[in-house]
């Protein structure tokens, strides 16, 4: 009796405490239907407002197999570069460090930190180094990467890069105020990150 009682504890624990998987969640978005009967009730002349939910469109489903390719968006405030793209691999800069995302990854969302992106397509790599920003990773095997800056690693000059770090490095030496250090400290940390992947 006592052999059983790990095995009976676990499962009684684990059907307690079970949570829902974003997947047992239903694709459809719900509609506020008690919302809209009482406005109906109280106010039947006027049409009832749209609630957040009636904006959203509904979530695609999760794919019952994992698919053979994880489709990429990155984009800019100002610009599309990559716009559903399907490729092998990708690793973004988290602030947790390197993630690998290939498809059928669990929904996740990073926050970014400068450094690179690869997006790997085969025996292809394309490099892009990203200023910071957040990574979406959905389980439909979609990734969206929201970006504050970016740009094609190979269009970066390393001439430019240690000018910059080294007017950020000597603003930093010479502010004198919080806001100033701070604006200096991105700086640095922005021209480090590229001047490591140059050299890297």
């Amino acid at each position: 009796m006592l052999r059983q009682a790990p095995r009976f504890l676990l499962s009684r624990a684990s059907m307690r405490w079970r949570r829902p998987f974003s997947t047992d969640l239903p694709a459809e978005t719900p509609a506020d239907s008690k919302f809209v009967d009482t406005w109906k009730k109280s106010i039947p002349n006027i049409e009832p407002p749209k609630t957040p939910s009636a904006f959203m469109t509904p979530r695609p489903p999760t794919p019952s197999t994992i698919p053979s390719k994880l489709t990429v968006n990155l984009v800019l405030p100002y610009d599309s570069l990559l716009s559903a793209k399907e490729v092998d691999m990708v690793i973004v800069p988290a602030t947790s460090g390197q993630m690998g995302v290939l498809p059928g990854h669990v929904a996740t969302i990073a926050e970014l930190k400068p450094g690179v992106l690869s997006v790997h397509e085969g025996n292809e790599v394309k490099k892009y180094f990203l200023s910071s920003g957040f990574a979406f990773i959905h389980a439909n095997s979609v990734a969206d990467i929201m970006a504050v800056e970016a740009t094609p690693l190979d269009q970066v000059d390393p001439s430019l890069v240690q000018k910059g770090l080294a007017e950020f490095t000597q603003k930093l030496n010479s502010a004198s105020t919080d806001v100033e250090k701070a604006e200096a400290q991105i700086g640095v940390d922005v021209h480090s990150a590229l001047n490591a992947a140059l050299t890297g």
